[in-house]
């Protein structure tokens, strides 16, 4: 078994929050506070260093954090803005100092948390290089080895010699993950910075940390998108408000991961009206091709329907939209009409299911919306709104969408099957 190159037990990092000084509201009360200022001032001083007291400045970022890393992993991070991985990846590049607790690395790390971390505005991005590589304890003949590789993978040749300063973000990120990446260290840190590269840029660099991964070393990825860390990752440690939510294997901590957010796909059934003769919409599941719940551009989906008529069912037809969430506007529609194809008459419970073999939604989260009726809508009508959400992810998405009124694409690439199982 590989041994660990990081290792954090109890990890806390607290900071103080800056607070609204009391004002007086008499010119008597504003003159007694300006000569009590420089005391109130001093106290305050003390009272940052004396970590046993807690009052409403005091913000712990990270709270008793334990984890370790072994030779070779790919970690994945992930939690909402706030829950403490910028901060604990600042700890583990050792940028700035815990609070208590301990980190073991053995090993040398680089690391990308932001844009133009590591970068001296004032030296051009040669330079830079030769000074990443050279913090990174390196030797100029190492970095001369790798000099053509950094600089093209970047693709920032043609600026590679002007000052850092006059670089875009984008630039700066390109060049910085090149560096990062290329001069071996043995820890990788990357943080959300690859978010400001553009699509091909971001598929590029993925790529380079799976290869990073296969040659041994360690990578430690913070990203909100959760199928890039499910493709890379072996683990993924979920953190919530600064603590530890699940450390795990990468589908079951995103599983957890996405229930704590209230957004995996869930069964609606408490929110489904019960029709006439006793009819019940007992279920509606969203199936996408990836296992948390994330749909990818282009590949197959599948919505299933669970139907339970006690009495049979009368020329039902059933339809529903797939409604973009954000902007509300239905993104298509899907329908299932008796006269196309009779869902049955017998009681029992039925079983549908839409099928689409390729169905490109563009980025984003989305909802179902469900339409159900007999007897050409004048029995058992049904309209239930804002179920199963899923979201569409941002890899393999060819470019941005812009939604409008006219959106809604009626489509006939789909196909429906039905299953009865009899009283």
């Amino acid at each position: 078994m590989s041994e660990s190159v990081i290792k954090v037990s109890n990890l806390s990092k607290r900071y103080r929050l800056g607070l609204k000084e009391k004002q007086a509201e008499t010119f008597v009360g504003q003159i007694g506070n300006l000569i009590k200022s420089p005391w109130q001032n001093l106290r305050r001083l003390r009272e940052m260093s004396r970590f046993g007291i807690e009052d409403d400045s005091v913000f712990w970022a990270l709270k008793d954090l334990n984890f370790d890393v072994k030779e070779g992993e790919v970690l994945g991070i992930i939690g909402k803005n706030g829950a403490g991985k910028s901060t604990l990846l600042k700890i583990l590049s050792q940028i700035t100092e815990p609070t208590s607790g301990k980190i073991e690395i053995h090993g040398r790390v680089a690391s990308l948390l932001e844009v133009g971390t590591g970068f001296h505005p004032e030296l051009s991005g040669r330079e830079n290089i030769y000074m990443n590589g050279t913090i990174l304890g390196m030797t100029s003949r190492e970095i001369d080895s790798k000099l053509d590789e950094i600089i093209d993978f970047s693709g920032v040749e043609k600026f590679i010699d002007t000052p850092v300063k006059f670089y875009s973000s984008g630039m700066k990120v390109r060049l910085g993950f090149s560096v990062a990446a290329h001069l071996e260290p043995e820890i990788l840190i990357i943080d959300e910075v690859l978010a400001v590269g553009d699509y091909e840029f971001q598929a590029k660099c993925l790529g380079k940390m799976e290869d990073v991964a296969g040659q041994g070393r360690t990578v430690l990825f913070v990203s909100h998108d959760l199928p890039a860390i499910s493709n890379l990752c072996n683990r993924v440690l979920v953190l919530e408000n600064g603590s530890e939510l699940i450390t795990s294997e990468t589908p079951l901590a995103i599983e957890r991961y996405l229930n704590r957010e209230s957004f995996l796909n869930e069964s609606a059934t408490n929110h489904f009206p019960k029709g006439d003769n006793g009819l019940l919409i007992k279920e509606v599941k969203v199936h996408t091709s990836h296992p948390q719940n994330i749909h990818r551009f282009g590949d197959p989906l599948d919505i299933s329907f669970e139907l339970e008529a006690p009495e049979g069912l009368d020329q039902a037809n059933i339809a529903f939209q797939i409604v973009h969430s954000t902007s509300g506007r239905p993104a298509l529609y899907s329908w299932l009409h008796h006269k196309e194809m009779n869902i049955g008459e017998k009681e029992g419970v039925y079983y549908l299911k839409c099928h689409f073999p390729s169905l490109k939604l563009y980025y984003g989260k989305y909802h179902l919306t469900l339409h159900f009726s007999e007897l050409d809508g004048t029995k058992n009508v049904m309209k239930i709104e804002n179920i199963n959400s899923f979201e569409v992810s941002m890899m393999n998405k060819p470019h941005q969408f812009s939604w409008g009124k006219d959106n809604c694409v009626y489509i006939d690439d789909f196909n429906w099957s039905v299953e009865l199982k009899e009283k």
